[in-house]
């Protein structure tokens, strides 16, 4: 068995955003961390580290990641209110960088808190 090591680690489960944990997998799933808690290790070790899908899909049909992006923004140009959704399971920067987003385009912004 192979074993591949990950090391800086980000996990957004608990939202401390942890990003020094060292993540151990055999290809198939993560099967030790280093450095993560009691949550981020029950998180880590049920989650897969197999590819099960290709980088992006447009309609349902592997694309390439450029393809995916010009197609995102065309459905968001043409969207009379867009929404941008979650962020709970994200880091602070990526939810900078979706605020920004949701400026530009003129979109509303909500959390699942709101339910």
């Amino acid at each position: 068995m192979t074993v591949t090591i990950t090391q800086h680690a980000t996990c957004t489960f608990c939202g401390c955003v942890c990003d020094d944990i060292e993540l151990h997998d055999d290809g198939v799933k993560i099967i030790k961390t280093k450095a993560a808690c009691s949550l981020g290790t029950s998180w880590f070790l049920n989650h897969t580290a197999e590819r099960l899908y290709p980088d992006a899909l447009i309609d349902g049909k592997e694309a390439s990641v450029d393809d995916a992006v010009e197609v995102a923004a065309e459905y968001l140009h043409r969207a009379n209110m867009p929404l941008v959704y979650g962020l709970s399971n994200v880091t602070c920067e990526a939810q900078r960088e979706a605020v920004s987003l949701a400026e530009k385009i003129g979109a509303v912004i909500d959390s699942h808190t709101s339910l």
